[in-house]
């Protein structure tokens, strides 16, 4: 009995700790609703802080003035990136992003590392 106990107590919390996917963002006037993969809302922002530039299933951009935001489908901030020193957001993908600055492409995760770097054609 106790080993199908700490077995359904390891399940529920193994559960507990994946992290949700965001299926879609929706913006109307005044939030941004993000939803998971089950279309459950899973988290509410304002549009006050910011606007959102681009999503992947682990993550989204928020742009709020010079500055840029990655955040979990929770809502957690993962890192915090200026504009002038990224550019423009491309596109998200998985657990990165792409964007262009000046004759540059670049590769970001979204923890605020810089995987790569091309020139843009």
């Amino acid at each position: 009995m106790k080993r199908i106990l700490i077995t359904l107590i390891m399940l529920l919390t193994l559960t507990a700790l994946q992290s949700q996917r965001i299926s879609y963002i929706e913006t109307t006037r005044s939030w941004h609703y993000v939803y998971d993969e089950k279309g459950k809302k899973v988290h509410t922002i304002s549009t006050t802080q910011g606007e959102v530039v681009a999503y992947s299933d682990t993550f989204y951009i928020l742009k709020h003035g010079s500055w840029y935001y990655t955040c979990d489908a929770k809502g957690k901030k993962l890192h915090t990136f200026a504009v002038s020193n990224v550019g423009d957001i491309l596109t998200a993908a998985g657990d990165t992003f792409t964007s262009r600055k000046g004759s540059w492409i670049y590769t970001w995760d979204k923890n605020g590392r810089k995987l790569a770097t091309r020139p843009a054609k």
